[in-house]
């Protein structure tokens, strides 16, 4: 049951073979419990979860297709604290489902301020991709529920342009999500000379991740640098998997391995391993798998449709234009540097990662602007009125 006068965040999943989303909402949710707040985390019951915290309410899916997500439990639930005034502040994380259009009914009928963090799900591509649903969805149920927002959760300025191209007015907290600083990088001290390096791509095997840019790039470098391997790893999404498997296969590719989804400590093992972390994707409000690779030292490769020019602010790795050729030309410097100076790149990243990105920093940040909105202290210099 939850706690009175708690902060109630909703999330359409928090299953073990979810998106990177669920974990971070979690984590959210333990740092700011650790902040004092009083928190509680509703989800739907997708299977197994990554977290059994105490303060997690699992509500069972209900009738209808299951990519929505219905929960008429999860409703009626909410319902019932907003009712007995046991919200202080709803937090809704992602859109296109319904666990993420009762938030905004409900907030507006008891009066309870909404924050939205929308995760990526309004940039342009997202917008303009996936099901032909979304042009139903958009104005009878979700675009209501973000009129409805209190305050808006960006985890970048890209994110903020995006909330601002569609027209919404409200403030916008521009807090990046958190990530776990493991205890380092694998170096190997003696490394044997016939072993590959690894070049790492991390993620869903999805169209916007642009695995197909990678495959098609691989078979253009991959003659050039013999000592390296290129390593796929993560669960296919929506049937692209095999059409990846068949576009490697007839661009004949060698050195390469699609890996399957790694948990735990073979994921952390995964990035600690790696010689360099590669996301060529078309669209990230965040890109959490980039953090994961800098915070144990290993730099990357990310292009410019993901929020991460501080790559080359910081000498952390190499921030990029979309597209083969521009993949080409800098995995052909990035290939050819020594493992001293990836190290040291890597190590960068890492300090990086520590300074801005650990949990406790954002979870007061996120405490903070939970204040401002209840109007207790002033607005935080990470809030964006205009």
């Amino acid at each position: 049951m939850v706690a009175s006068r708690s902060v109630v965040h909703i999330v359409p999943s928090i299953s073990n073979e979810a998106s990177g989303l669920s974990p971070a909402v979690v984590r959210l949710c333990e740092s700011l419990s650790d902040e004092g707040r009083s928190i509680t985390l509703a989800t739907v019951d997708y299977g197994p979860t990554v977290s059994r915290a105490p303060f997690l309410e699992i509500f069972p899916l209900g009738l209808g297709p299951r990519r929505l997500g219905r929960s008429p439990a999860m409703s009626k639930s909410i319902q019932a604290w907003a009712s007995s005034k046991k919200i202080e502040i709803l937090h809704n994380h992602s859109l296109w489902m319904m666990p993420n259009v009762y938030p905004g009914k409900i907030a507006q009928v008891h009066n309870i301020p909404l924050v939205v963090s929308p995760h990526g799900t309004l940039s342009e591509w997202a917008m303009a991709s996936g099901s032909k649903i979304k042009k139903i969805f958009w104005p009878l149920l979700q675009k209501p529920v973000l009129d409805s927002t209190t305050c808006f959760h960006a985890t970048a300025l890209s994110e903020y342009h995006d909330i601002r191209r569609l027209g919404f007015k409200q403030p916008v907290a521009i807090i990046p999500n958190g990530i776990d600083i493991p205890s380092g990088k694998n170096h190997k001290i003696s490394p044997d000379p016939s072993e590959y390096r690894t070049l790492l791509f991390l993620g869903r095997i999805h169209p916007t991740k642009g695995v197909d840019i990678l495959l098609k790039t691989w078979s253009v470098i991959s003659p050039q640098f013999p000592n390296w391997l290129l390593q796929i790893v993560g669960p296919d999404n929506g049937g692209y998997l095999p059409k990846m498997q068949s576009l490697a296969s007839q661009l004949g590719l060698e050195r390469f391995e699609f890996s399957g989804p790694l948990m735990g400590d073979e994921k952390l093992r995964a990035y600690q391993e790696a010689d360099l972390f590669v996301l060529p994707t078309h669209s990230e409000n965040f890109g959490l798998t980039v953090a994961e690779a800098l915070a144990v030292g290993t730099p990357a490769i990310v292009t410019k449709g993901a929020p991460w020019e501080g790559l080359e602010t910081r000498s952390a790795g190499w921030w990029i234009d979309l597209g083969t050729d521009s993949l080409v030309a800098c995995l052909e410097d990035a290939l050819s540097r020594s493992e001293e100076d990836l190290r040291t790149m890597g190590e960068n990243g890492r300090e990086w990662m520590i300074e801005e990105f650990s949990w406790n920093e954002i979870a007061r940040k996120v405490d903070h602007t939970y204040s401002w909105i209840l109007g207790e202290g002033s607005r935080p210099d990470w809030v964006i009125e205009d």
